[in-house]
């Protein structure tokens, strides 16, 4: 499925609003877009991410998805955002290396800096070639938690960041996923297999966008 897009990458459609906050974009892209990144944004409503995307230097992706199906083109898309992270090795998810590949306790930012060498084909996509999705949703500690040892004195952002389980996206939110990435897919000429959940292609709450799902059908256009 095809839709247009203006000279920046802005989608002309009745299923998309225009939200757009420069203050996330970060210039435009090198190269190609190659790929889909799926987020929650660890908020209850869209109209706190849709407010803090205002704010001087605010890190963002380029689509929000509210919960009643609601989507917002929040960044242009051919406009790099901060979205994505330090990247995994791809090339052990498919078995084409192998830990001992790398630097013993290799960091974060090393593991990021040597994917970063690579092709863009050999290894996720970063901030550079792809398009963010947001789903409203937040993590929520399992009932009765309680921090124990050192993890009592962390914030609770940061307690929920590790122990938090992200809600399951709504019904609507999957359906407009669904549309949104099957039109992306159509007019960028993104592969199939090049969508992904955040915790898969960077160091993220695991639980983050795990009811997420891209393949529904929808009625066209």
């Amino acid at each position: 499925m095809l839709v247009e897009l203006d000279e920046h990458g802005m989608i002309s459609h009745a299923r998309v609003r225009h939200a757009r906050s420069p203050q996330i974009e970060r210039g435009k892209r090198a190269g190609a877009t190659t790929g889909i990144v799926v987020h929650q944004t660890d908020a209850d409503t869209s109209a706190s991410s849709l407010n803090s995307y205002k704010r001087p230097k605010a890190n963002g992706a380029h689509f929000l998805i509210d919960k009643d199906g609601t989507i917002y083109q929040t960044a242009a898309i051919y406009q790099r955002t901060n979205h994505v992270g330090p990247l995994q090795a791809r090339c052990l998810a498919i078995q084409k290396c192998k830990p001992r590949d790398f630097p013993a306790k290799v960091s974060a930012a090393e593991m990021h800096r040597i994917e970063m060498l690579k092709a863009p084909a050999d290894r996720y996509p970063s901030n550079m070639e792809a398009i963010g999705i947001e789903l409203v949703g937040r993590a929520k500690l399992p009932p009765g938690f309680k921090a124990l040892g050192e993890e009592a004195t962390w914030s609770l952002d940061k307690i929920r960041g590790k122990y938090g389980i992200f809600e399951t996206p709504t019904a609507a939110q999957n359906q407009s996923l669904s549309w949104l990435v099957n039109a992306l897919q159509g007019s960028m000429q993104i592969a199939a297999d090049e969508v992904f959940r955040h915790p898969v292609v960077s160091r993220k709450n695991l639980t983050e966008a795990q009811g997420a799902n891209w393949t529904l059908s929808t009625p066209k256009p």
